[in-house]
């Protein structure tokens, strides 16, 4: 799939999503978002999107600038004002740019890996698709923090479960496609990503230029009235409002961040056909005390998801585990970061 073919597959999600329930339309945290995105893929093309300044500043996460609060400029000010040796200028320029961070995180990812492991995560390395501004260099491999946090996320997994019977995997705000991408390094996995537009079709494009990765698009599946989960080794990417087609069992859902800039009820729909798709497992990273609600200056969320909503929304399973440290993140303000593990009660 070249740019232009994402364009169009864009344009067809955005013309269907106008006649869908208010369900599946964008929450409060991103209506303005998915114009402002749309309009920069059309005009700048989705061959360089990780490096547009909307996308970065949502679905596109980075340790350095704009996510640590500092802009490129005053990180290169900084630098040119205080260091007086090529030595300082490296350790700020290290500290600064998110370096220190996203190796702390490659630190952890490593620790709880090994070469031999049935998910095995230790030779996992990120194609430079979509031109990322920010991306790490360890150990011959490429990191972005978006692949950094997935892999910590499938570390924690593995620290409570047997990974071994994991051949199913749904997930709902897929962002650009990393778990597709880790999952297509580390064995035959079926893959379905359920996202709005326009981060729908970013992943699709993504997905498609992944060397091993026979992709199902929603140009394929847009008229379905039934849709049947993929065969291990294939991914597909859907829409919301495609959901209630899917059918089959899948072995784990995986949400990271995105139930976050939801609404409870909203969350709570998504949820039920996770219920409906016989999950045997349900990996989360949302933040606890919820998303900051939306102002008259601020993007936010209109009433916040919190971590025990999720407990009384997933009735028919149990919570089997939870980390912030080492896995997941504390903010500087106080809120936590954090990973909930979910396994389905016995019937």
């Amino acid at each position: 799939m070249n740019s232009e073919t994402a364009y169009t597959l864009l344009q067809l999600m955005l013309n269907d999503l106008h006649s869908q329930a208010d369900i599946y339309q964008p929450t409060s945290f991103w209506d303005q978002a998915s114009i402002d995105i749309s309009n920069d893929l059309s005009k700048h093309g989705f061959d360089f999107f990780r490096s547009l300044s909307s996308t970065r500043s949502f679905f596109v996460p980075s340790y350095g600038p704009p996510f640590n609060r500092l802009s490129t400029a005053l990180v290169e000010k900084i630098i040119g004002t205080t260091a007086s040796n090529e030595d300082q200028r490296i350790t700020l320029d290290h500290m600064l740019n998110g370096e220190m961070w996203a190796l702390s995180d490659y630190r952890v990812v490593m620790a709880g890996n090994r070469s031999y492991d049935k998910l095995n995560l230790a030779s996992a390395n990120e194609s430079k698709i979509g031109n990322p501004v920010e991306h790490f260099h360890f150990d011959n491999k490429w990191f972005s923090r978006s692949f950094l946090n997935y892999l910590l996320g499938l570390t924690f997994l593995k620290q409570h479960i047997d990974t071994e019977n994991i051949h199913r995997v749904v997930e709902v705000g897929g962002g650009f496609g990393s778990l597709g991408e880790i999952l297509s390094q580390t064995g035959e996995y079926a893959y379905v990503n359920i996202d709005i537009p326009p981060t729908a079709a970013v992943s699709s494009y993504y997905l498609s230029q992944q060397p091993n990765i026979r992709l199902i698009t929603y140009t394929d599946t847009h008229n379905l009235e039934t849709i049947l989960f993929p065969d291990r080794g294939t991914q597909m990417v859907l829409c919301p409002w495609q959901l209630p087609h899917l059918q089959g069992n899948a072995d784990l859902f995986v949400n990271f961040i995105s139930f976050q800039e939801m609404e409870p009820d909203v969350v709570e729909h998504y949820l039920h056909h996770v219920d409906r798709l016989n999950c045997q497992y349900i990996l989360l990273r949302n933040l606890r005390e919820g998303k900051q609600k939306r102002t008259k200056h601020s993007c936010g969320v209109e009433s916040p998801t919190l971590s025990e909503d999720y407990d009384r929304f997933l009735s028919n399973y149990q919570l089997i585990a939870t980390n912030v440290h080492p896995f997941g993140f504390r903010t500087l303000d106080g809120f936590h970061s954090e990973l909930r593990l979910y396994q389905r009660s016995s019937q």
